[in-house]
């Protein structure tokens, strides 16, 4: 091989390492930050900036980039912790924590694992805000137990660069002894009340029903009243007609005899009566009677 074509493979070896370099200092120059994320540059080791969102520009082989930084809200939720109650029963809690990346920086250099350190702080103030309640308190409080826990969480991670949004428990599970005991003791509430209902409505049914009766009797005898009154006005209105036309058609004895004679079978009427009276006017009807045909006789004899 002649020096002329040593000189052409040298050349060309040096023109592609050129060229690689340039293109790996290109690489190493353009950063683009994808949005809702950011990233730590460190200058020789030590914090420059932060890149936001876009197209950026860095110092090749001076700057270097940490990894992304995710700035959206993000969900964890923690495994069951065992808790104790202040009337030392030990519960099993779940909790979810929302908390969102505002300092890039702060969450990079105050901080060696942000995740970590929210889930053991998370736990702690669990355990110090649930023990001091009782079971009972720590069943129903569910909204002050979530915000005990924000208010100290977000205390606490503030200089971290993170903002706790929201904390919220999944399950407060109680040891399986203290969940029968529950179920029995609601079961019970719920039948007592079933009964107090059954007994009311018991109640309410008498009432109604006492008032009815009482109704009812009120107007039978208002009725029963009214069918008197009318009943005595219809024989009033009924023997003062009588007693009117008897007088206008001026009777003799005979026909008051006769007519009173013939009210007397009344008196036997009816299958209870088993002994009667003869009225003491009985003997004078018939006098009368006698006296009427004796003097129709003697009327008679006189006209022959």
């Amino acid at each position: 091989m002649s020096n002329s074509d040593i000189g052409s493979v040298v050349a060309i070896i040096v023109v592609v390492i050129i060229v690689i370099f340039v293109i790996v200092t290109l690489a190493k120059a353009i950063r683009i930050i994808p949005q809702a994320n950011a990233g730590v540059v460190e200058r020789l080791g030590k914090y420059h900036k932060t890149l936001m969102p876009g197209l950026n520009l860095l110092v090749p082989f001076i700057d270097r980039l940490r990894p992304l930084i995710d700035l959206r809200e993000q969900v964890v939720s923690f495994p069951p912790q065992p808790v104790i109650t202040e009337d030392n029963l030990v519960v099993s809690i779940d909790t979810v924590v929302f908390f969102q990346v505002t300092d890039a920086r702060a969450a990079t250099y105050e901080i060696a694992n942000y995740l970590g350190a929210v889930e053991q702080l998370a736990t702690t103030t669990l355990r110090n805000v649930v023990g001091g309640l009782n079971l009972e308190q720590a069943l129903t409080s569910r909204d002050e137990i979530n915000s005990k826990l924000r208010i100290v969480l977000d205390e606490a991670t503030g200089k971290w660069g993170i903002r706790v949004g929201r904390v919220e428990l999944k399950a407060i599970d109680p040891p399986l002894s203290i969940q029968d005991s529950m179920e029995k003791q609601m079961r019970a509430e719920r039948e007592r009340r079933a009964v107090i209902l059954t007994a009311e409505g018991t109640k309410q049914s008498a009432i109604l029903s006492a008032e009815g009766h009482r109704q009812s009797a009120i107007l039978s005898a208002e009725g029963d009243a009214k069918a008197a009154v009318l009943r005595a006005e219809g024989e009033a209105q009924a023997i003062t007609t009588v007693f009117e036309a008897i007088h206008r058609g001026k009777p003799d004895q005979l026909l008051l005899a006769y007519q009173y004679l013939q009210t007397l079978p009344k008196l036997a009427e009816g299958s209870a009566n088993k002994l009667w009276v003869i009225p003491s006017e009985l003997t004078e009807a018939l006098k009368g009677i006698g006296q009427a045909f004796g003097d129709r006789s003697s009327n008679k004899t006189s006209d022959e």
